[in-house]
């Protein structure tokens, strides 16, 4: 707001009375960024409020196996949301395994790096490479810009067939959410890391339409589901909720392989 200013007299002989103090400025907040999923999901919210009413207030606090898990579609969810794309580059396994495990991940969740360090690498050992599980990656950037910025370059690095390194790459070790590890000047060094060979290629990737298409795709797919926080599973679409132990997926994953043989 310009600071208000005392008129002067209108001739010689009118005194001006005492000036006024000055109204104090009032630093403006800085704009809020939403990444693409944020948008994606006010958007969902405001269109379908009756599907996305059973949301509940999952979360990014306590222990890794806490929050809500998603809710089963209705039908056979493994027909309908699997996709079993030979050239899908953010997908790990055979295309007719018996059992498809979808993972909606945010890549600034503390959680998702604890699955990623403790699990992901022996999911892909025991069940993966024996033909039994397929792996099916989900973006769901909720944590704000940096999150959204991680999956489009995670996306941005598939392009150029190098997604699974740069999702072991980003979630290598701990840190805060927000504290610059997927900022600007730091996507290209994890790229890099990861592989990529043309990382020109890879900023431009980033900020083309389809990664926009793809953030969108996935987190509609997610809120659909009732997904409120990460990491969240569908084996076979039987929701697995959060960090949980190497135990709790091969229970769910043998369970899902019997039930696909019967």
């Amino acid at each position: 707001m310009p600071v208000s200013r005392s008129r002067k007299p209108k001739n010689s002989k009118q005194r001006p009375g005492p000036a006024k103090p000055a109204p104090a400025r009032r630093s403006r907040p800085a704009p809020v960024r939403f990444g693409v999923a944020v948008l994606a999901a006010l958007l969902v919210c405001a269109l379908v409020v009756g599907a996305v009413s059973a949301l509940g207030g999952g979360g990014g606090g306590g222990s890794p196996t806490q929050g809500e898990s998603p809710t089963a579609p209705q039908g056979n969810p493994a027909e309908s949301l699997e996709r079993r794309d030979a050239d899908d580059p953010f997908a790990l396994g055979d295309v007719d395994a018996p059992v498809v495990m979808l993972q909606y991940t945010d890549f600034q969740s503390a959680f998702d790096g604890v699955h990623a360090r403790d699990t992901h690498d022996s999911l892909v050992r025991e069940f993966v490479d024996s033909g039994v599980l397929r792996i099916e990656f989900r973006q769901f950037p909720i944590n704000g810009p940096e999150s959204d910025a991680a999956a489009r370059a995670s996306w941005a690095a598939g392009q150029q067939g190098k997604f699974w390194e740069f999702y072991e790459v980003a979630l290598d070790e701990e840190f805060h959410q927000n504290e610059g590890r997927f900022s600007e000047e730091r996507l290209p060094e994890l790229a890099e890391r990861a592989g990529v060979a043309d990382v020109d290629r890879f900023l431009a990737d980033m900020e083309s339409e389809a990664a926009t298409e793809t953030m969108t795709r996935d987190s509609n797919e997610a809120l659909s589901l009732g997904v409120s926080a990460t990491p969240s599973f569908l084996v076979n679409g039987q929701p697995l909720q959060g960090a949980q132990p190497l135990d709790a997926f091969r229970t769910a994953i043998e369970a899902a392989a019997d039930a696909a043989q019967g």
